[in-house]
């Protein structure tokens, strides 16, 4: 059954920003700026970095290595080292991974691609705002039944609605300036996070190579610090409960008795020809509440324990890529939902 949900559950957009090809693009330019950062700062020769760089902007890694020795090594960055170093060739192939662990280029090369990421959503963030907009425009007069537990209250309007649901998107919007800038950071300690190869040239290399990959110089060892994935993916739990609420508020005034929305293009049923099922409101319940669940994966994820954690960390490739991948495909439904509305307000008397 799973496969058939392929569309209706994934983000075809998002998973190309994150999938295999774009994560070992990203560890790639990740290997080339940490050569280019340390022959800048001394350490590696300038005929090193230029051999690595040259090698490096032709190579393709045999990804069905890459696979079966992850199986072993438990990471992908062993395997893909040593078919650089191959394709580098003697006697540059010393400086390749120079003083680097596997978890800095990881931890790189997800910042790489979320960058991406948070343009993504950032744009689909704006786009749900417009769309709020001009249904407020259009319908924020109608008169609406206010409803608290579910039971009629008293008259409203439909902007009133509709600011709800503005506001809780707007606030996550607020908030991805500051995740985007506690996520977009370099990774660089070497293997217990001392820097040790790097010496006293780690502050001169880390803001090389940061300013190589567009991104910024944390304060702090982040290898077993995991506060900051967490708190991503708090945010991406709040988008998609924002968008829940929408979804659940949607299906409540669509149902026939109510009929205090209509939708075009809704679904229907193999049984009951006269159904107009509100699908894409229903898969908005669904994200956001399988995101919710996921949070707390990735707050277990924070006992990391010592300098690296193996398990904490894979528990976190585990659950991230799903919890962008929901967020993605939520925003993408809850546009399509918003330019679907045909009528918002209570159904005048025939």
């Amino acid at each position: 059954m799973t496969g058939f949900l392929d569309r209706l559950l994934t983000d075809d957009v998002l998973e190309a920003l994150i999938g295999t090809d774009a994560s070992v693009t990203a560890m790639l330019s990740v290997e080339l700026a940490l050569a280019k950062a340390v022959s800048a700062c001394g350490l590696i020769g300038e005929d090193a970095a230029g051999a690595i760089a040259t090698a490096g902007h032709g190579f393709k890694p045999d990804i069905a290595k890459l696979n079966e020795a992850t199986l072993k090594d438990g990471v992908v960055v062993p395997e893909l080292v040593r078919q650089l170093k191959a394709h580098v060739g003697a006697p540059h192939d010393a400086s390749v991974h120079f003083g680097a662990t596997s978890q800095d280029i990881v931890d790189t090369a997800l910042a790489v691609n979320l960058s991406a990421v948070f343009e993504l959503f950032d744009a689909r963030l704006k786009a749900l705002l417009t769309a709020l907009d001009q249904l407020t425009a259009t319908f924020g007069d109608n008169p609406l039944m206010g409803r608290t537990r579910m039971q009629a209250a008293i008259p409203i309007r439909v902007s009133d609605r509709l600011a709800v649901w503005r506001g809780m998107i707007e606030r996550a919007h607020a908030t991805l300036g500051e995740v985007r800038s506690h996520n977009l950071m370099l990774s660089l300690a070497g293997p217990v996070g001392t820097s040790e190869k790097f010496g006293d040239r780690i502050g001169d290399l880390r803001h090389a190579m940061a300013a190589l990959l567009h991104l910024s110089v944390p304060d702090y060892v982040p290898h077993a610090a995991r506060d900051r994935i967490a708190a991503l993916g708090n945010w991406l739990s709040q988008v998609t409960g924002a968008l829940g609420k929408i979804g659940q508020d949607i299906a409540l005034m669509a149902q026939n008795e109510i009929a205090e929305i209509e939708l075009s293009g809704t679904g229907g049923s193999s049984a009951m020809a006269h159904k107009q099922n509100p699908v894409r409101a229903e898969v908005l319940v669904t994200l956001a509440r399988y995101n919710a669940v996921q949070v707390s994966g990735l707050h277990q994820a924070l006992v990391h324990e010592q300098e690296r954690s193996g398990s904490a960390w894979t528990l976190e490739w585990m659950i991230l890529p799903g919890m962008l991948n929901t967020t993605g495909t939520a925003l993408v439904h809850a546009e399509a939902l918003l330019a679907s509305v045909e009528r918002i307000g209570s159904k005048p008397a025939a």
